[in-house]
């Protein structure tokens, strides 16, 4: 059976004429959002719309860019017969991608040299995320105090203070996380690798390697009879 996840509908509302995409998760939300829709978050959903000031065909242009790389990605999708132009474009994996794998590594690792090494690509203090971070959020400050709107200031204030504030607050902490576990030279107590090496002081002659017994572990006890039931 389908999963109803991968479903969505991308289409005029009757009402008020607006294009909007609706049902998805998070990863179509992002196909979405690099199509140029924009997310509207709500108590109870989250739905997407084409940006303002647009023409219809210019909306239309976004869905059937928005449809075809949703259909690439494995996605049904619901829409107006001229949103599907059978057009696959090519996927190509996004620079987000890198930073999960960051996570992947450090869900693997086994002990806290792996762990302390793959949290360099955070924490370097020259070209790691953060500092690239740090450098987009000022980036967008300038671009917004050359903007002219009267919200412009406040923004560029409020992007410059994230980046002076919360944003260094991380690097620093992580940092220090990363340089205390280079500084252990430990294994993890919870994921030891397993060498299928039987030491010569192995006690049981059955044994294939010398990985201590998993935890045992309790029964649950069983409910308690209700007093009414008992005889």
């Amino acid at each position: 059976m389908p999963r109803t996840d991968r479903f969505l509908d991308i289409r005029r509302d009757p009402h008020s004429n607006e294009l909007l995409a609706r049902r998805g998760k998070s990863e179509a939300h992002s196909v979405l959002q690099r199509a140029g829709i924009i997310a509207v978050v709500r108590v109870h959903e989250t739905y997407h719309r084409a940006p303002t000031g647009l023409t219809e065909d210019d909306e239309s242009r976004l869905a059937t860019d928005a449809v075809a790389r949703l259909r690439v990605a494995g996605y049904h999708v619901d829409c107006e017969e001229d949103l599907d132009t059978g057009s696959r474009p090519a996927s190509y994996l996004p620079l987000g991608s890198s930073v999960a794998h960051i996570a992947e590594r450090i869900h693997e690792a086994t002990t806290t040299e792996e762990a302390a090494d793959a949290l360099i690509e955070l924490t370097a203090a020259h070209d790691g995320i953060l500092a690239a971070l740090d450098e987009v959020l000022t980036a967008t400050a300038d671009f917004h105090d050359g903007l002219g709107q009267a919200t412009a200031p406040y923004i560029a204030r409020r992007l410059r203070y994230l980046a002076d504030e919360h944003l260094r607050v991380i690097r620093t902490d992580l940092a220090d996380t990363r340089n205390t576990l280079a500084d252990r030279h430990a294994p993890h107590p919870g994921r030891s690798t397993c060498s299928g090496e039987v030491p010569a002081t192995e006690r049981e002659r059955s044994a294939v390697c010398a990985c201590p017994p998993p935890p045992r572990t309790l029964p649950a006890p069983p409910p308690p009879v209700a007093a009414g039931l008992r005889r």
